[in-house]
C-alpha cells in the first residue's frame, strides 16, 4: 500500500501550486534564454526577460526596472560570447548578488574575424547545452527542487534530441547544390556550420552595422555567379535592404527567419522550438525545388 501511496504523493505535491515567495528568481537577459529557462523551470522559478520578443539584445539600452530586476534576481542567466555588451555594467550598478549563469560555457565559439559569433543556439546540438547548463544552475541555487528541475531538464533535452532529427531529415531532401542562402545578418554560422547550408550575410555579426555600396555590390555579383536561389529576411532587421537586393537579381525572397529574439505569442516562433521549425520550413520551401 506505501509503494502505492507514495508515486500518488509525489504526484501531488508536484501539481499543488507553488507560491510565488517560493520561486527562484531568475533573470534571463533575452527571449530564447528565458523560453530554455521556463521549460526547465516551469513553475518553479519567478522569471523576468530583459530583452522580449521580436527585440534585438545586439542593440538593447537597458530601462529604468532592469537594475533593480537584477538586484533582486538569484540567478541571472546570460548567453556570453559578447552579446550582451551593456549587461556587465548594467549587473554592477544594480548592486546585485546574484550569479550570473553564462549558459554558452562548454561550447567551442566560432569566430567572425576577431570576435567570437555569439549566435550559438542556431545549433540545436549547443541548445542542449544551454539547457544542461540551466538546469544545473536551477539544481544547485534551488536543491529542493533540484530534482524537479532534472526531470524537465531531461525532457525538453528529448524533444530537442527530436527537434534535431526533424531538421536533419529536412535538409537530406534539398539538393546540395540548392544548399545557399542570403541572410540579413552574420546569425547562422552555426546552424551553417552544423546542418550544411551555406549563409552569405550582407551585414556583419551585429545587427547595428550597415553595409557599404560596395558591400551591397559585392553581395549582388556573388547571388549571381553562385546563383544563389533565395534571399530571407528577419525579424529584427530592415527588410528593404533584402528587398532591393531580391529584385536586383531576380533570387527570390524566401520569407523570414527568426534569428537573435522570439516572436510574440501570436507569431509564427514564440518558442525555441517554434522558431527552428519556421526557419526550416521557410528554408526548405525556398531551396527544395
Amino acid at each position: 500500500m506505501r509503494r502505492l501511496l507514495l508515486p500518488l504523493l509525489a504526484a501531488l505535491l508536484a501539481a499543488s501550486p507553488v507560491r510565488a515567495a517560493d520561486r527562484l528568481s531568475v533573470v534571463a537577459s533575452f527571449s530564447i534564454l528565458a523560453d530554455f529557462v521556463r521549460n526547465v523551470g516551469g513553475d518553479r522559478v519567478d522569471l523576468t526577460t530583459l530583452v522580449g520578443a521580436n527585440g534585438d539584445v545586439h542593440v538593447y539600452a537597458p530601462a529604468p526596472g532592469d537594475a533593480k530586476r537584477i538586484a533582486q534576481a538569484r540567478l541571472v542567466i546570460v548567453n556570453g560570447l559578447g552579446l550582451e555588451g551593456w549587461l556587465p555594467r548594467l549587473v554592477q550598478s544594480s548592486g546585485s548578488r546574484a550569479q550570473v549563469v553564462t549558459a554558452t560555457t562548454g561550447i567551442a565559439p566560432l569566430k567572425l574575424g576577431s570576435a567570437a559569433d555569439p549566435h550559438a543556439w542556431q545549433s540545436i546540438p549547443n541548445a542542449k547545452t544551454y539547457v544542461r547548463n540551466i538546469g544545473d544552475a536551477l539544481a544547485a541555487a534551488d536543491p529542493a527542487n533540484a530534482e524537479f528541475f532534472r526531470t524537465r531538464t531531461g525532457a525538453y533535452l528529448d524533444r530537442l534530441a527530436a527537434l534535431d532529427r526533424e531538421v536533419r531529415e529536412s535538409i537530406d531532401k534539398i539538393p546540395p547544390e540548392r544548399r545557399k542562402v542570403i541572410s540579413t545578418h552574420d546569425a547562422f554560422g552555426y546552424f551553417a556550420a552544423e546542418y550544411g547550408i551555406q549563409f552569405i550575410a550582407p551585414l556583419g555579426v551585429s545587427t547595428d552595422t550597415e553595409p557599404s555600396a560596395r558591400d551591397i555590390a559585392g553581395i549582388i555579383s556573388q547571388i549571381r555567379s553562385a546563383k544563389i536561389p533565395a534571399v530571407f529576411l528577419e525579424n529584427i532587421s530592415d527588410e528593404r535592404l533584402i528587398r532591393r537586393i531580391a529584385a536586383e537579381t531576380g533570387s527570390k525572397v524566401g520569407g523570414t527567419l527568426i534569428s537573435d529574439g522570439l516572436t510574440g505569442e501570436k507569431g509564427p516562433a514564440p518558442t525555441y522550438i517554434d522558431m527552428v521549425r519556421h526557419n526550416i520550413k521557410a528554408l526548405t520551401s525556398a531551396l527544395d525545388h
